[in-house]
């Protein structure tokens, strides 16, 4: 098996996890039945958005008496599909611009207007925390992107994250289901979070919300992240307190998750085994600095190598990245630039690391690179051209380091989300190119 071989299955295992996660396929089984008498409302957020409104368009205009639908969906700039009854938006990611105020305006109207006979179908995607962006009374726009920079910069945790954009928005946090009452709202989602909590994905527009202000308050003081005033007044109001699982404008509502990143890793799993490695599945729900979960999973590969396993090693979450330089990158280059390093040019040793999503953090433009390849000659090759892998980690720059050497992962718009998707491939005897 040569280099090449090793990285064409690398792919092939990141195909097979963004193809489980396929709207057009994970979403049918789940849809409902349309209301008797009255309005069937779609409402939709996420980078997986488009796709899935395209899933329940073809479900429910298709049939031999087609469905009346409405409704309205926003996804990320670059994601979109057309569509043919449910009125289509894009707004910014991951800091949110005023289209994503005018997305999250538009779907508290429509909610605001469904009575008891109407059904409202949310369907849900990672991103749309970004993507509905309803500032708190007080609060503008710009503080709200103050804040969303000062949390990613921070290396917080995207649970994290969601807790405070909870407690400054109106729309997250059970808001708009609390909006769309007394109507039903049954929730579709491809989760993107570790653990798959319902509260998590989008920052849970449709579910209660089981943390505090407070909460939010501790947050943003442990990560020493700078509050403008309104913001400090925003989360010491108590009328900004989200309501709890319990509240009984949630009577009546399902949510069903019809993708997760387990899922993805199953699909993977199944090929791996096809292409004759052993799997070993590191979890799917892996949180941490990048360079630090990096570090301890090459150790296990060289654990593996030195008994002379050919094994799969892979792995899901989201890894987070402590921004101290100046460099481009997202978190899934940054984990493949500390394998770079921590590996040490190891024989038989490849790896890829990516978001499902098609885009590893970079500028929120559609075409920024998913993630990155490693492979036994990457340190080698760098070195031929000047590069030190340390200096680009320290400056936070893993994609100039992999641009340069070709070895960027660039899939375009997945229209789908199932977070991080990392593998590490030990093969048991020598490979030449």
């Amino acid at each position: 098996m040569t280099i090449q071989d090793q990285r064409e299955n690398l792919m092939q295992l990141l195909e097979a996890a963004i193809a489980a996660a396929n709207p057009l396929l994970c979403v049918p089984p789940s849809l409902p039945e349309p209301p008797e008498t009255g309005r069937l409302i779609i409402l939709g957020a996420g980078k997986g958005s488009a796709a899935m409104v395209q899933a329940a368009e073809q479900h429910y205009l298709d049939r031999d008496t087609p469905v009346a639908i409405t409704g309205c969906a926003v996804t990320r700039n670059g994601f979109t599909a057309s569509t043919r009854a449910i009125e289509m938006l894009e707004a910014s990611h991951p800091v949110p611009t005023e289209l994503s105020v005018a997305a999250a305006s538009r779907a508290l109207e429509i909610a605001q207007g469904a009575t008891e006979d109407d059904l409202v179908l949310v369907l849900m995607s990672g991103g749309a925390s970004a993507l509905w962006t309803a500032p708190a009374p007080g609060v503008t726009l710009e503080e709200k992107q103050e804040v969303t920079r000062g949390l990613l910069a921070s290396g917080a945790r995207i649970s994290e994250i969601n807790c405070v954009r909870k407690h400054l928005s109106r729309i997250k946090g059970g808001r708009l289901a609390h909006a769309a009452a007394p109507a039903r709202v049954i929730t579709l989602a491809i989760s993107d979070v570790p653990g798959d909590d319902p509260s998590a994905i989008g920052s849970g527009p449709t579910v209660g919300d089981p943390t505090s202000l407070g909460d939010a308050r501790n947050i943003l003081n442990d990560r020493k992240v700078e509050m403008p005033p309104s913001v400090v007044m925003a989360l010491s109001d108590e009328r900004n307190e989200t309501p709890l699982p319990d509240d009984a404008s949630f009577d009546g509502n399902d949510y069903v998750l019809v993708s997760r990143p387990a899922d993805a890793l199953s699909s993977a799993e199944k090929i791996a085994q096809q292409l004759g490695y052993k799997v070993q599945l590191l979890g799917d729900s892996i949180e941490g600095e990048a360079r630090d979960v990096a570090r301890d999973h090459a150790a296990l590969a060289l654990e593996c190598k030195a008994r002379g396993e050919r094994i799969a090693l892979l792995s899901g979450g989201e890894v987070t990245v402590t921004v101290t330089g100046k460099g481009k990158g997202g978190p899934n280059q940054e984990y493949a630039l500390s394998l770079v390093d921590a590996l040490d040019s190891a024989e038989n040793i490849s790896a890829l690391a990516a978001d499902t999503d098609g885009t590893d953090g970079g500028e929120g433009s559609a075409d920024d690179p998913a993630g990155a390849i490693v492979d036994p000659t990457t340190r080698e090759r760098a070195e031929g051209l000047g590069l030190i892998p340390a200096n680009f980690l320290q400056n936070n720059d893993s994609t100039g380091f992999f641009g340069k050497l070709g070895d960027l992962v660039v899939t375009g718009p997945t229209r789908t989300n199932v977070n991080d998707f990392r593998v590490i491939l030990v093969e048991s005897y020598d490979q030449h190119e």
